[in-house]
């Protein structure tokens, strides 16, 4: 398995040496960056050739090749660190910029990283809002094409169903229900049980009645 290199994605790490926070100036910053175990740093620039020749950082104008300077400081809490081709002693071509905040290096993102950043955010969030907008949309050939939000479905559950009052009978059903009745006592009539004189009423009298119907 292939081993990826922590060069290659220089923008997703950071480095720091704490034993160099509390001596960090415009000064000693330069120094500090050209550790042997900062990832930002290309060991082939001049900067090293001027350090072993223990010359001063004045002479990297009058090199060719790759350099490092300190472009801002704002002591003791950021330096910005640049990292720049040399062509002539009056031409430059910029090449990267470190920044170090509270002794913590990172390299500064490059414009067409910054816009690729956004682009791939934007597409990611109207990504997902399609998305989420197809899973509510429906379809049925007689109907056609309609939102279906769930939103409403759950509030639909919330509320409480009416309770359906029940209608009073009409005019014409109770007129057919005492015809059917009238009916009923025609075709067969009620059987009376002639009670006795002095004798107590047979319970269930009114109940016979009705069995008498069947």
């Amino acid at each position: 398995m292939a081993t990826v290199d922590i060069r290659d994605n220089l923008l997703g790490i950071s480095w720091v040496d704490s034993s160099w926070i509390p001596i960090l100036n415009s000064g000693s910053v330069l120094d500090y960056f050209s550790e042997r175990s900062n990832p930002f740093y290309d060991r082939t620039c001049n900067n090293e050739v001027v350090k072993m020749q223990r010359l001063t950082l004045e002479h990297l104008n009058q090199m060719v090749g790759v350099e490092y300077i300190l472009l801002h400081a704002q002591e003791p809490i950021l330096f910005i660190i640049r990292k720049q081709q040399r062509q002539s002693p009056t031409q430059v071509i910029p090449l990267a910029d470190y920044y170090i905040i509270a002794g913590v290096i990172y390299q500064a993102p490059d414009l067409g990283s910054v816009i690729n950043s956004r682009v791939l955010t934007a597409v990611h969030g109207i990504q997902s809002a399609f998305d989420e907008a197809m899973s509510y949309c429906r379809y049925h050939p007689s109907k056609g094409y309609w939102w279906h939000f769930k939103d409403h479905e759950e509030q639909d559950k919330v509320k409480p169903k009416a309770k359906r009052k029940e209608e009073p009978s009409s005019i014409f059903q109770r007129q057919r229900v005492d015809a059917l009745l009238l009916d009923l006592r025609q075709k067969f009539p009620p059987k009376f049980v002639q009670q006795k004189s002095g004798e107590k009423p047979v319970p269930g009298m009114f109940l016979m009645f009705l069995l008498n119907l069947k």
